[in-house]
């Protein structure tokens, strides 16, 4: 399995589902290696594993430098092929940098290459040929959905012309929602049997109280992810601008880091909201899953969503949740009584949704309790995990070995 983002790199998003399969592939038997990005040069190809599962299988992790030969970072396909000739390189070695499955059996060697997204798409496609196995791709969005349709010249549609060219490699594509999934047949001219509906998951257990104890719940609004203007962090501003007259003693947190975070402090300053709404950078997960449980909401007011892991989180968390009616957001929340939607843009119709649970209490318990129901049952990783070990079934007779 190839990842540009693998923990503890990178926690969120891809890494984090990433993470959660691969963690129960090993638990339901799989033997499986994650190539990924070295944080420092001492991480170069050095193996670090996981215990190995009751049921037999295990996670082994290499991780490659990427940033040789030297690029400017404004080049960024030039520098991610460069990144992805390393993952070449470092999966052609998997032999010799791993042992045998059994002793004095053959060498280790693939029955499946599975990529995320187009960042590892040319690696994983030739890694495929070079070990003759079925090439999965996981598309976890898309450039075109990430513009609303509009690419912009330069690398948007650079990168739109790669992922077209990895949708007809790949032997199989997973995407999480049934609206990413109609969005690649529709925008790359897929045959819809080559295109798999998988969900993201998530960990009830690792999100869960302490000691499972009913956290004491504060007029608090939480909100984390990687701080892009697309991820609308700049809406909830306002949303808590209009709603601390309503609710008393109200605070906000949004954590996370990204390139729009210096716009997002400018905006929260000009809400006037800078004296209750903290941005405190990169959070760790056990920080983050405190806020969650002391969190009288989630929000997650996203611009574009293709799925939204934390949506899952807060949900897995027993937050009460409100999501932007978004792309896989509103898929999530479908037909459920797990959360609340908002017209995403919308300051106003989001202020009203945080003062309506931020103020009645039963709707609020409500929530949660649909909301940890939805989580135990659709999205727990041991079924993600044997629906993507079905899709690898499917393809093992369809190339020679």
């Amino acid at each position: 399995m190839l990842s540009w983002d693998f923990p503890p790199r990178a926690t969120g998003g891809t890494a984090a589902h990433v993470d959660g399969l691969t963690t129960a592939l090993a638990k339901a038997g799989h033997d499986v290696v994650v190539l990924t990005i070295a944080e420092r040069m001492t991480d170069v190809a050095a193996t670090s594993p996981t215990p190995t599962t009751p049921a037999g299988g295990s996670v082994r992790v290499l991780r490659t430098a990427v940033d040789l030969p030297w690029l400017p970072p404004v080049e960024t396909v030039a520098r991610t092929a460069s990144a992805n000739h390393a993952f070449t390189k470092l999966g052609a070695q998997l032999a010799d940098l791993l042992e045998p499955v059994s002793d004095g059996g053959p060498s280790w060697r693939p029955d499946i290459v599975h990529g995320h997204d187009w960042r590892t798409g040319w690696a994983a496609d030739s890694l495929s040929t070079i070990h003759r196995a079925p090439f999965v791709l996981t598309m976890h969005g898309t450039e075109r959905m990430r513009h609303g349709g509009q690419l912009p010249l330069g690398d948007p549609t650079d990168i739109n012309s790669i992922e077209w060219w990895l949708a007809f490699q790949a032997d199989r594509l997973i995407a999480p929602t049934r609206f990413m999934v109609e969005q690649l047949i529709t925008g790359f001219e897929l045959d819809a049997d080559r295109v798999a509906r998988i969900p993201n998951g998530v960990d009830p257990g690792q999100w869960q109280p302490p000691n499972h104890d009913a956290p004491q719940r504060e007029p608090l609004v939480v909100s984390w992810g990687n701080v892009q203007y697309e991820k609308g962090f700049q809406v909830l501003a306002r949303s808590i601008h209009l709603a601390r007259g309503t609710v008393p003693n109200l605070r906000g947190v949004i954590a996370g880091r990204g390139s729009y975070l210096p716009d997002l402090q400018s905006q929260i300053d000009v809400e006037g909201v800078s004296d209750i709404v903290d941005l405190p950078g990169y959070v760790p997960d056990s920080a983050l899953r405190s806020l969650a449980h002391r969190a009288g909401v989630v929000v997650i007011p996203s611009l574009y969503e293709p799925f939204g892991i934390v949506a899952l989180e807060a949900l897995a968390a027993g937050a009460p949740l409100i999501v932007a009616r978004t792309g896989g957001l509103a898929e999530l929340l479908e037909d459920t009584e797990a959360g609340i939607t908002f017209e995403p843009g919308n300051p106003e119709d989001l202020a009203r949704c945080i003062c309506e649970v931020l103020t009645d209490p039963d709707r609020a318990a409500g929530l949660m309790s649909h909301g940890r129901r939805l989580v135990e049952q659709t999205y727990a990783w041991d079924a993600i995990a044997a629906a993507t070990a079905a899709v690898y079934d499917s393809l093992l007779p369809s190339r020679p070995r």
